[in-house]
């Protein structure tokens, strides 16, 4: 500020008469656990006079005429001196609080002269025409907010005189009330307040005029220290007394620690370090290198954590995978002081993205700084490594949480559940939700029908029973996609007669029969080749209006089509295409029953389009394919789908393995035998 310059000169010009009186101490480094100031040496008191305004000091008692204590310009003074400290401070920012309190003093010293009309006297500070300006700024700031104070105080205290309230109880008695009650009271109260002033006006005339008349002049008021507010703050908090002096140490050392995490300002990035910005947010992050230009940039700015922070922001708006290499880069960087937070973010960033590797790389770099592993950290790992299928890692993150007494919520078990029965390991995925019951964490419904699809899948209908019953026991319904798992459990073993039965209770349940249910019934009775029956009890849900769905066709499908029913076996794959897309299984059991019935024409046709969907083949696909080119004599056919089957990643079984080579080895080579 341009007209707080004069001050300072203001602290030299100490008068030397009070030197021995206003000589402040020396200068200390002020920190918050710095040490208290020695006490000063003792000296005679002063006399007292008023707590802030006393005439020319003296050292010595004086029996002059002393000025009575005004408490109206005590008031003024005090606030006076808080509102410009700030002003004066953010100037002279390099002072200490002694020398900015010496320079409070002068100008307060200046503006009582100037109030009361005084002579300042030839020792006194003179203050530049800026500098009064903005006194007069500050001051009538300070003025207006005690005039409003003053009001607020005076309307408080005539809304309860007695006039007030007996106007009050006349307007009630008469039915007013609510907010027409409170203007009116608020309304009397003005008008009191204003008749009061209005005789209080007539006073000060008078008091001026006496004055006038006063042939003593008044002797010259004068500051010896910085006025301070009257009083002691007096209240509780929760049953604390706040005005205890050990809570000013607390905030003092509160005012410390938010040093350290309250986020400052980043510094304005222009010039140089903005053209450097503007190259770094245009590098590609997977050709070009960020290095230079984020050199650069911290060349001109020294950038500090904040504003570190801030350019990643701003790339990350920008671009997030150029946001991940800078990130990266700046976990080396001095001036990030990069912290465990930074490694996890950019961990959980990976893990989103299912970027293993890349969080692997920031967990790598997190070891080598010899930064272990948090709760957070470990949490992202295990969604992380579970999504991926990684078991081992998944375990060991898991492992580490629970270890450290963390309680796992129901997506961690979730997480583990799944990598579980991802692995082939349902087993222990049921002992995942044993130990939640035992830990008294309720399992979702969701967890339960994962672990019985996977026990139903393999074939492991008692295990799937049990832990169906221990949903039931933990007070939950079974569901139609929970009935249409355990019947296609039961088709997969062969038992018909469980499926049947596991299908009316579904039924009596109040759910409508649907595609994989009466898939998984025609299953079982296939598994036991009872053919009639299937068609027996199929008819029957003809007869009550059922009709079949694309599941239980591709099942009687493939049934035919080992049985070799040709004729059977296209008219059902016409019915199939009239619900709807072909599934690829449909050409995989034609191919099957063509090449194995000898029909050349027609399994080529079937197997290029198989050839076109080849990524989509699963393994026990290729095998089936593959064994009926080997039974229809396709040797040259059947060792191209070998290939095949190899280059999709697939590994074939032994026995199928020796099929394919013993047949080109019988026949001198591949060359198709088939007819037609």
């Amino acid at each position: 500020m341009r007209a707080l310059v004069s001050l300072s000169r203001l602290a030299r010009r100490i008068p030397a008469s009070l030197a021995a009186v206003r000589a402040p101490a020396p200068l200390l480094p002020r920190h918050i656990h710095a040490d208290a100031p020695p006490p000063p040496p003792p000296q005679d008191p002063l006399p007292f006079v008023s707590r802030i305004l006393e005439s020319e000091p003296s050292l010595a008692p004086s029996t002059e005429a002393e000025p009575a204590p005004d408490p109206f310009l005590d008031e003024f003074l005090a606030r006076f001196v808080a509102a410009f400290r700030p002003e004066l401070a953010a100037v002279f920012h390099e002072h200490d609080r002694a020398v900015l309190d010496e320079m409070l003093r002068l100008v307060a010293d200046a503006v009582v002269c100037r109030l009361t009309g005084t002579d300042p006297g030839p020792d006194a500070a003179e203050l530049s025409d800026d500098l009064w300006a903005a006194v007069w700024k500050v001051s009538a700031s300070v003025q207006e907010a005690m005039r409003r104070d003053q009001v607020r105080a005076d309307l408080r205290h005539y809304l309860h005189c007695d006039e007030v309230k007996e106007m009050t109880r006349f307007a009630v008695d008469v039915g007013i009330r609510g907010s027409m009650l409170r203007e009116l009271r608020f309304k009397w109260a003005r008008e009191k307040l204003e008749e009061v002033e209005f005789y209080r006006g007539l006073d000060g005339m008078r008091a001026e005029a006496e004055a006038a008349a006063d042939p003593d002049p008044a002797p010259v008021r004068r500051l010896t220290a910085l006025p301070k507010r009257k009083g002691e703050v007096k209240f509780t908090m929760y049953g604390l007394d706040m005005s205890d002096p050990k809570w000013a140490e607390v905030a003092e050392r509160t005012a410390e620690a938010e040093a350290q995490f309250v986020p400052q300002e980043a510094k304005p990035v222009e010039g140089k370090a903005k053209k450097a910005e503007e190259r770094l947010l245009s590098v590609d992050p997977r050709k070009g290198d960020p290095v230079p230009a984020m050199e650069e940039w911290k060349e001109e700015l020294r950038p500090k954590r904040v504003d570190w922070m801030a350019l990643l922001e701003r790339v990350k708006a920008r671009n997030v995978e150029l946001y991940l290499k800078v990130a990266e880069i700046l976990l080396a960087e001095e001036s990030f002081e990069a912290n465990i937070r930074d490694y996890s973010k950019l961990i959980d960033l990976h893990a989103k993205a299912n970027n293993v590797e890349g969080a692997e790389i920031i967990l790598g770099k997190m070891k080598e700084k010899g930064i272990a592993s948090d709760i957070l950290t470990s949490i992202t790992l295990v969604h992380m490594y579970s999504k991926a299928g990684n078991l081992d890692r998944a375990k060991e993150a898991f492992e580490f949480i629970r270890s450290e007494g963390f309680k796992p919520d129901l997506k961690l078990f979730s997480s583990m559940i799944k990598c579980y029965i991802s692995h082939g390991e349902p087993g222990q995925a049921d002992n995942l939700l044993r130990y939640m019951k035992d830990k008294d964490i309720k399992a979702t419904i969701e967890m339960y029908t994962d672990v019985i699809r996977a026990y139903a899948q393999q074939g492991m209908v008692d295990y799937a029973q049990n832990v169906h019953r221990s949903m039931h026991i933990a007070g939950m319904e079974s569901t139609q996609e929970l009935f249409a798992i355990n019947i296609e459990a039961y088709g997969r073993i062969g038992d018909p007669g469980q499926a049947c039965a596991l299908f009316q209770q579904m039924r009596r349940y109040g759910y409508e029969p649907d595609d994989s249910s009466i898939a998984g019934v025609v299953a079982a009775y296939m598994k036991k080749n009872q053919l009639d029956q299937a068609l027996h009890w199929l008819l029957s849900l003809e007869k009550e209006g059922v009709k079949l769905g694309i599941k239980t066709n591709l099942v009687l499908l493939d049934w035919l089509s080992m049985l070799q029913l040709v004729l059977e076996a296209e008219q059902l794959v016409q019915k199939i295409k009239q619900l709807g897309e072909e599934p690829i299984e449909v050409h995989v059991f034609l191919a099957d029953m063509y090449a194995k019935s000898r029909q050349e024409e027609r399994a080529r046709r079937s197997l290029k389009i198989l050839e076109e969907k080849k990524k989509l083949l699963k393994a026990d696909q290729f095998d089936r394919i593959i064994r009926g080119l080997l039974d229809g004599g396709f040797s040259e056919e059947a060792n191209k789908y070998y290939k095949m089957m190899k280059s999709c990643g697939f590994e074939p079984s032994e026995n199928l393995e020796v099929g394919v080579k013993s047949s080109i080895k019988l026949r001198g080579g591949p060359r198709p035998t088939g007819r037609r």
